[in-house]
């Protein structure tokens, strides 16, 4: 069986949920985010971009009801022992089978939670789910309730993100010799996904994202590739990944001699992530990092150049994101507390001169200063 944690992590991560459970009167939650079913069972696929359910009730007992093709998989990577089939056919509706299967666990007129906010959930299931369901029992939205549990990280978990952060910085070193006047993107990405996979990482849940010259202003993985020139600019974002466990990273490397817009707001996003490090950490809030992004920017004249978010929580996540549902945007309360696996970014893409200038690393946070997981400091990266 192919676990990366041990029996006893499981028991304490189910006892947790259970234990929420109780607190919102739950008799049981269907699970459809496949990092919740990772991060309570172990179980790893991609099955989840078909209708997957794991149906979790108050006593502690689970049941996977999923397609044939993905049977051997939860047996092989999870502690899954009650398993279902539904069966693929013409207009086949699996949440009768899901109700069917909630009445032969006694859940009819149960109180029952439902993760909807979730890659793994479809508009068209959440519709199927609702006439099926909404006079079997009384539905839950229960979208963040094991994503608020998966907020702190297990000392085994933070092994694997801190194993993340060294494939990323791996990553970054494989990249730094190509990248130079006559480099092609094709090469330098291809070294950086090569680095990771020889480390023994895993692929990551979302591309890489890569952009030079005028596409170094984008935030977003897009097809095509060219080659560097002599004067020019790089943006790269990337995560190391092992277990599905992320650090994320990201720079704007200066090709050439850096103009004086990028010196300028190299200065900002340093600065500015060396304010964040102030106040990352318990006693403040999601929301007072973000405030604290947006008010150097700000004063620099930046709000134009400068994105409504400056970060999020990592963890073990599935495509089509590696980022958890907690990010740092304005008026979120979420308090940072010990042991999370956080990603700041600075990101500042200026259309009108045409500059671009990002940088980032994942921090653990600790009960004082947040802790780098990258080797690397935060200096402007010129080749």
């Amino acid at each position: 069986m192919a676990l990366h944690f041990e029996r006893d992590e499981y028991s304490a991560r189910l006892n947790r949920l259970l234990a929420e459970m109780q607190e919102q009167k739950l008799d049981a939650v269907l699970l459809f985010a496949q990092e919740s079913m990772y991060w309570l069972t172990g179980y790893d696929t991609f099955g989840y971009c078909f209708f997957q359910t794991l149906i979790v009730k108050a006593d502690g007992s689970m049941t996977l009801l999923t397609r044939s093709a993905d049977l051997r998989q939860a047996r092989q990577t999870s502690i899954i022992e009650n398993i279902s089939i539904w069966v693929d056919r013409v207009n086949a509706d699996p949440t009768l089978d899901l109700k069917n299967l909630l009445s032969d666990m006694d859940l009819l007129g149960a109180r029952i939670g439902i993760e909807y906010d979730t890659h793994g959930m479809t508009g068209r299931v959440a519709r199927l789910i609702d006439n099926q369901l909404s006079t079997f029992g009384q539905l839950i939205d229960a979208s963040y309730l094991v994503g608020g549990l998966r907020l702190i990280k297990s000392p085994a978990e933070i092994a694997y993100a801190r194993r993340a952060a060294e494939l990323a910085d791996d990553a970054l070193d494989a990249a730094l010799p190509l990248i130079k006047a006559g480099g092609d993107e094709a090469d330098i990405l291809a070294a950086m996904q090569g680095a990771v996979f020889s480390g023994g990482g895993d692929y990551p849940a979302n591309e890489f994202i890569i952009g030079s010259g005028e596409d170094a202003l984008l935030c977003r993985y897009k097809a095509g590739r060219r080659k560097l020139e002599a004067n020019d600019q790089l943006t790269l974002e990337w995560a190391g990944a092992s277990a599905h466990y992320h650090a994320a990273m990201m720079r704007t490397v200066v090709i050439g001699e850096p103009s004086l817009r990028h010196r300028e707001l190299y200065k900002a996003c340093l600065e500015t992530i060396q304010a964040i490090e102030e106040v990352l950490r318990p006693g403040h809030t999601f929301g007072d990092v973000f405030d604290t992004h947006a008010r150097i920017l700000d004063e620099r004249g930046l709000s134009r150049h400068r994105l409504n978010a400056c970060g999020y929580s990592l963890g073990a996540r599935f495509s089509p994101s590696w980022m958890e549902q907690q990010m740092f945007h304005v008026g979120n309360q979420q308090e940072i507390l010990p042991d999370m696996t956080l990603f700041v970014h600075m990101i500042i893409m200026d259309s009108d001169s045409g500059t671009a200038m990002t940088l980032g690393h994942t921090y653990l946070t600790t009960e004082g200063a947040p802790e780098p997981l990258s080797r690397r400091g935060l200096d402007l990266i010129v080749c």
